[in-house]
């Protein structure tokens, strides 16, 4: 997994995440600042989600 998100596609990649995981706020979002592993355990803790089931959905997402 790619462990930071390139800056220049961390906007676009805001967007894609906010489609996908509504419940999540834009504060939250902002502050994994792109850091795979923070928005991995964001998802775990706001969706009850395993490590690797969250880890997977955010590899989905940056294809």
């Amino acid at each position: 997994m790619n462990k930071d998100i390139a800056s220049g596609k961390w906007t676009q990649f805001k967007g894609k995440l906010r489609e996908s995981w509504g419940d999540l706020t834009d504060d939250e979002v902002e502050q994994t600042k792109g850091n795979a592993q923070q928005l991995a355990g964001l998802l775990q803790e706001r969706y009850g989600l395993a490590k690797d089931q969250a880890e997977k959905e955010i590899d989905a997402l940056t294809k």
